[in-house]
């Protein structure tokens, strides 16, 4: 599509090995500058080479703070290539009208997969066994090694990943329970308990996927951990924050949990081949891995594929569906008109003032789609094309104003 900006000059960085997807997307919509790095920035290197970026694409180690984005003079859209965006600091962006989106799903089967063999690996006590036969020791027993079918499944977050972790379970003849914050419709059978407490209480295996809000810091602790069946599983492919790894760990001594699998820690190293230190090393029947619960092949094309069509989507009609920042809009093409983006202060008067001074100036709206949110207003005009650069520079001088564009 021809946007009245020329694709070949829009500046798009992408960082930390964003999937080869991302980018042919991009091409194949006809922007061609792109430069790619596969690594991630320190927020100093990040500010120097933000200055004349319209679309910035990282995963999860770069940091987009304040500083960062006021050194963006020209930043349109920020797509996180990764379910989290707690490395972006939304207020700031929100503040500036720069369009944030995430890939909350795309990952998704990916982690469901990995929880549900860590939970077979753990109850067979693999990873014992495989270190055993390693060192050349062969240990032949059915002892303490257990199938799923016919246990409970406990799992704290019903979410995206929660369920479908509830159906993969159910499917392998687990008993499903659960608890969330939030009222959740169950899937199949899985049973919604009414507080966290009971499916401690309950579950032979207990799964957590929370986000990483203060609520849930240390969720997994020595109170927690009382509540548990003895000799209960324990998996977190979530946040590091939500378990308290010492309590943890004196639980695995003393046989209150009989494995664990963790994914995800509360320090983790910046970059491949850092040393990295956990106190559960070399703890019978632990499953360590380095935060891979959704790095599959498959997992990080979709990944592309969703962020980079949801930014250029937004740059090309002014579709916000998934924002993190701008109130959400999913729009359509308008013919014989220019559409414009006007986000502004969520401030009375504004919607007002916008319709006077185009109507004083003679210039009909042919479409106009408004949405707020306590922050930010996001208001798309579609107006007749031989007025649209007169209507562009009234809009600019709307009250609380942040930031104008011309589409197409």
């Amino acid at each position: 599509m021809k946007t009245s900006f020329p694709k070949s000059k829009i500046n798009v960085l992408l960082l930390e090995n964003i999937s080869a997807s991302a980018v042919v997307i991009f091409q194949n919509a006809g922007y061609t500058n792109i430069k790619q790095l596969s690594k991630a920035l320190t927020e100093e290197e990040l500010i120097k080479q933000i200055k004349n970026v319209h679309v910035l694409g990282i995963r999860s180690k770069t940091q987009v703070s304040k500083r960062v984005l006021d050194a963006a003079e020209k930043l349109i859209a920020v797509g996180c290539f990764c379910i989290g965006t707690d490395q972006v600091d939304l207020k700031a962006a929100t503040d500036k009208g720069i369009v944030v989106f995430n890939a909350p799903y795309s990952n998704t089967r990916s982690v469901a997969e990995l929880t549900i063999g860590a939970a077979i690996m753990l109850l067979r006590r693999i990873p014992d066994k495989n270190k055993a036969t390693h060192d050349g020791i062969w240990i032949k027993e059915a002892n303490n090694s257990h199938e799923l079918r016919g246990k409970t499944l406990g799992l704290i977050g019903y979410g995206n990943i929660g369920s479908q972790v509830s159906v993969l379970a159910e499917s392998l003849g687990l008993n499903v329970v659960y608890y969330d914050v939030e009222k959740k419709l169950p899937l199949g059978n899985a049973k919604a308990m009414f507080d966290s407490r009971s499916v401690l209480k309950q579950a032979d295996i207990i799964s957590l996927h929370t986000p990483s809000v203060s609520s849930m810091i240390h969720f997994i602790n020595k109170k927690s951990l009382a509540l548990c069946k003895k000799g209960a599983i324990l998996i977190n492919y979530s946040r590091g924050e939500v378990v308290d790894i010492d309590a943890v760990k004196t639980a695995l001594e003393t046989g209150r949990l009989s494995g664990v699998a963790l994914d995800v820690y509360p320090k983790e190293p910046e970059k491949n081949g850092d040393t990295f230190s956990c106190v559960l090393q070399n703890l019978s029947n632990v499953l360590l891995t380095p935060h891979i619960g959704g790095s599959t092949e498959e997992a990080q094309v979709n990944i592309g594929d969703d962020v980079s069509s949801k930014m250029i989507s937004f740059m090309e009609i002014g579709n916000t569906q998934g924002s993190l920042t701008v109130p959400a809009l999913s729009l359509s093409l308008q013919e014989k008109a220019h559409r414009i983006l006007h986000i502004h202060n969520n401030i009375p008067g504004v919607l007002s003032e916008i319709n006077t001074r185009l109507a004083n100036h003679n210039i009909n709206i042919l479409g106009q789609y408004l949405k707020t949110n306590e922050t930010i207003g996001f208001v798309v005009l579609d107006i007749d094309h031989s007025l649209s650069e007169n209507a562009l520079e009234l809009l600019k001088n709307v009250k609380g104003t942040v930031k104008v564009r011309l589409l197409y």
